[in-house]
């Protein structure tokens, strides 16, 4: 592997991976209970602590975080979720265009529409063959008014308004599992063109041949669109702009490809790479380590710890962290000490997905930087909530954290 300075830089992100005490673990959180070598010895070996990725005033996804992560200030850059989906899906924006994401959702059958329950964001995490069915009936059925939905992976999906007003309020899916859904249709600009399109939505895809087939088979159907994430086109700084290193972002989700372009960093297809617990974490590690053979910098992305949050399944989020200490983090370093180089690690969630809420949280969350050319100045006995904040470190702006990986000595 060859960079020009001769060092590596790499962020490793479970997206979500951090909690809070969960009460079927005895209080403890999946972090605590998972088995995590390789994790713990990076935390003995790093500087560990706490930082917060989520400024004040800002909601706590993973748009803004991971924005932060990046080392980009989100009170300067951030323009919206769904405008970073739709560079990664390739969508053509004008300056007047507003985006916004459309998820395929699961209510239920209650006949009052307000009165439907959201039951999954993801539509039990349909494919996207099947998605980009049903998105083309909506865009040929739905009063869209001369707009357009555009497919993206799975059930993230975006759709362009053009020559748009913003100050539209609508709410993720995701926050409002198990409640119905009345209270959180949309608010504020168009809020009578959103909820008329969520509506008409439900009558398409009701009867639809691929929600009947998925019914067959026991699986969840997709049979409402909910839309939210209003943003405006991206003007990122380009990354080389900012800190002076060339890379790339591997990720199977939309934001965290399209947040790596509009960085002007690679985002490469990884076949197999789902976004879920089964991804193809080898073919992602390989990915990262083909973009280091002639770059300084990779950022990899790893979606499985969050989407566990969200179904509110402790297993499934133990699982997916032990998953990327053994498939992921383990083989990482044992290639980097092979190539004889000195290399930087950051590793983290980008923000809490505690089983107990089942959505994202603004509370500071556990991170490790560990340099293999440096001796730490903030060890911690192991890698959780606890032991980071038992160390006493504390990151108060987030996006600091890059110029810090990326300092050479």
């Amino acid at each position: 592997m060859e960079s020009g300075d001769g060092m590596k830089y790499i962020v490793l992100l479970g997206d979500g991976m951090a909690d809070f005490p969960v009460p079927a673990l005895e209080g403890k959180t999946p972090l605590e209970v998972a088995q995590i070598p390789t994790f713990d010895q990076l935390a003995r070996e790093g500087d560990t602590g706490l930082v917060h990725t989520i400024p004040e005033g800002y909601p706590p996804g993973s748009d803004v975080a991971n924005l932060c992560v990046m080392g980009y200030d989100p009170v300067a850059f951030y323009s919206g979720r769904s405008p970073l989906e739709a560079v990664s899906i390739g969508v053509p924006l004008e300056d007047g265009d507003i985006t916004y994401r459309m998820n395929l959702v699961t209510v239920s059958d209650d006949e009052a529409f307000d009165q439907k329950t959201m039951i999954d964001h993801s539509a039990g995490e349909i494919t996207t063959e099947e998605a980009d069915q049903l998105v083309q009936s909506l865009n040929e059925t739905l009063p869209l008014a001369g707009n357009q939905i555009y497919t993206g992976t799975s059930y993230r999906h975006c759709l362009v308004v053009h020559g748009g007003a913003t100050g539209a309020d609508h709410t993720p899916p995701h926050d409002i599992l198990e409640q119905a859904i009345g209270t959180y249709l949309p608010k504020g600009t168009q809020a009578a063109y959103f909820t008329d399109l969520m509506e008409a939505s439900v009558a398409i895809l009701k009867d639809h041949p691929v929600n009947q087939k998925r019914i067959a088979a026991g699986k969840r159907p997709a049979n409402m669109a909910w839309f939210w994430g209003e943003g405006t086109k991206p003007a990122l700084t380009p990354f080389k702009e900012l800190y002076g290193k060339t890379g790339g972002v591997v990720s199977a989700v939309d934001l965290l490809k399209g947040l790596g372009l509009a960085a002007g960093l690679e985002a490469p297809e990884v076949e197999g790479a789902t976004g879920t617990l089964d991804t193809n974490y080898e073919g992602k590690l390989a990915a990262a380590l083909d973009i280091l053979k002639n770059n300084d910098f990779v950022y990899m992305h790893f979606e499985g710890p969050d989407e566990a949050g969200h179904h509110g399944d402790p297993a499934e989020k133990i699982e997916a962290i032990e998953r990327l200490d053994k498939r992921v983090l383990k083989p990482l370093m044992a290639k980097l000490a092979e190539s004889g180089e000195d290399y930087h690690i950051l590793l983290m969630p980008d923000h809490a997905t505690p089983i107990v809420e089942r959505t994202h949280t603004s509370n500071p969350i556990p991170f490790i930087l560990y340099r293999s050319n440096q001796a730490p100045t903030h060890p911690a006995q192991g890698y959780s909530e606890k032991m980071a904040e038992d160390t006493g470190y504390l990151i108060r702006h987030g996006h600091e954290l890059m110029a810090m990986l990326l300092a050479g000595a």
